[in-house]
């Protein structure tokens, strides 16, 4: 039985120099090592912005670093070979591999052509602020570069029901395109500004059965040629959940152990992240927004924060088995779209709570297990340097989920500021148990119960920072300690 844990190794700052998957090919029998079980690899695909996309701009999505477009042959991760023996090797140490495919739209577009529109009020999209009227938009994608090498669909206006820029005017605006499919978007699951369908570039229009054929035919060309074993989804707050179906249902019926997991970022919203599992009949699973939302605050209230609530509200406290729990990622990182980055004190704590309980799949961020610094411009329009400094403790937290953290759970979340649990460790396996204690506010102390197998064992402090041992007493019970703004995790000494 193994505890899984995912790995997002990147973030938005990454890999300039387009060497990520040798890089991270290197790093497989150290990340094996930790216990780690699957890593999320960022978008393959090329995109827009050529060697400085991210890859969430997605142009081509049968580039995957091969064909010479938008500049360049490789991304800004490296080359297809690079990527398809990156995928190899990690399988090889017992790691999966996710990919992070985008399917909300598409940027970057070979030609223009005159499209029919109406502009939308940016706040509320099924609002028009204008009569139907004529734009010149990039909504032709031949791929010359590619010369319809593994497909030959062209993309033309009929493919997007959305576009955001006018070519013909240099205007900026969100425009609904009027085609033969409606004059409206897509129905999805949130009501943020109306219908919040459309997100950015040329949206993607899943109305139209040649588009939905087509991702569908490269679902299976990306899975056969590069042998992935799971999916994160982009975005997919923006897309009809019918296709999302559609979709999982044909990839599944290729490979029918594909994890999905996707992002459909709601914070604080328990109630929506629930309606899209239900729309989707929990075919995949969800980033836990909501406790990420959770750490978030704790994090910035500090000692006032109530400790025995920081899972209320959360997806792993409502669907457990579908939460894929997170403490950050690329979009929440300082100088981001969605920036709520936990502070570095609180992360330690974070982690414990996602790593070492018996719900939820844990995804570790990239800066967290090896520091990262960058510069960017923020809101304000000035320029900042940061630092991500590694995450205190994390791998060791890693190695207590991969070796000790298994066996009946027992909760003792009741103290403002001061929070543990204990697991009882393997039946066939007396190494193994823990107990977890850690305070937002004073050193703290527990009575908690470990368990009577564990009686008369001593215990001690596997992050090293209390150096006193316990002793579990002849009923199973010890008085566990930790210091005060950190976490303890109490193992036996053997």
């Amino acid at each position: 039985m193994l505890n899984g844990i995912m790995l997002q190794f990147f973030h938005w700052y990454s890999w300039e120099g387009g060497n990520l998957w040798n890089y991270l090919k290197d790093e497989a029998p150290k990340l094996a090592d930790l216990g780690v079980t699957a890593v999320w690899l960022p978008p393959a695909s090329k995109g827009s912005e050529g060697m400085n996309s991210r890859g969430y701009d997605v142009y081509d999505l049968y580039d995957l670093g091969e064909f010479y477009q938008k500049g360049t042959v490789r991304t800004r991760y490296g080359s297809k070979e690079e990527y398809i023996e990156c995928i190899k090797v990690l399988q090889e140490h017992g790691i999966t591999a996710i990919a992070d495919i985008v399917l909300n739209h598409k940027g970057g577009g070979d030609e223009t052509e005159k499209v029919w529109v109406k502009k939308v009020n940016p706040e509320n999209r099924n609002e028009f602020i204008s009569d139907r009227f004529e734009i010149e938009a990039y909504t032709k994608f031949t791929f010359p570069g590619r010369q319809k090498q593994y497909s030959d669909f062209e993309w033309n206006s009929q493919c997007f029901s959305g576009v955001d820029y006018d070519a013909g005017n240099k205007e900026t605006a969100i425009y609904s395109i009027q085609n033969e499919y409606g004059d409206g978007w897509e129905e999805v699951i949130d009501i943020e500004k109306g219908n919040f369908d459309y997100l950015m570039c040329c949206d993607i229009e899943y109305r139209n059965q040649a588009v939905r054929d087509e991702i569908k035919n490269w679902g299976k060309w990306f899975l056969d040629t590069t042998g992935f074993n799971g999916m994160r989804l982009d975005a997919i707050k923006h897309i009809s959940p019918r296709f999302i179906n559609e979709f999982l249902d044909h990839m599944r019926g290729l490979k029918n152990d594909l994890f999905v997991v996707g992002e459909y970022w709601a914070p604080g919203d328990l109630p929506l992240l629930k309606r899209y599992i239900e729309a989707t009949q929990g075919r995949m699973s969800l980033f836990d927004a909501s406790l990420h939302h959770n750490f978030f605050d704790a994090s910035q209230a500090g000692r006032d924060y109530n400790m025995a609530t920081i899972f209320d509200g959360s997806l792993v406290q409502a669907v457990p088995a579908l939460a894929v729990t997170l403490v950050a990622n690329h979009d929440t990182q300082p100088l981001q779209a969605l920036e709520a980055p936990v502070n570095p004190w609180f992360k330690s704590l974070a982690y414990a709570l996602v790593l070492l309980r018996e719900r939820g799949y844990p995804c570790v961020f990239y800066p967290d297990l090896y520091g990262a610094s960058y510069k960017d411009k923020g809101k304000d329009g000035n320029e900042y340097e940061i630092f991500m400094p590694k995450c205190d403790h994390l791998e060791n937290l890693l190695k207590a989920r991969k070796e000790v953290a298994f066996g009946y759970q027992r909760d003792y979340f009741d103290h403002p500021n001061c929070v543990g649990w204990t697991r009882e460790g393997k039946e066939d396996d007396d190494k193994t148990g823990c107990a977890v204690l850690l305070s937002n506010g004073e050193n703290g102390t527990k009575h908690m119960e470990i368990g009577r197998r564990h009686a008369g064992k001593a215990f001690y402090d596997y992050l090293g920072v209390i150096q006193e041992e316990v002793h579990v007493d002849d009923n199973g019970w010890a008085e566990f300690r930790c210091n005060g703004g950190n976490v303890s995790v109490w193992v036996q000494r053997l």
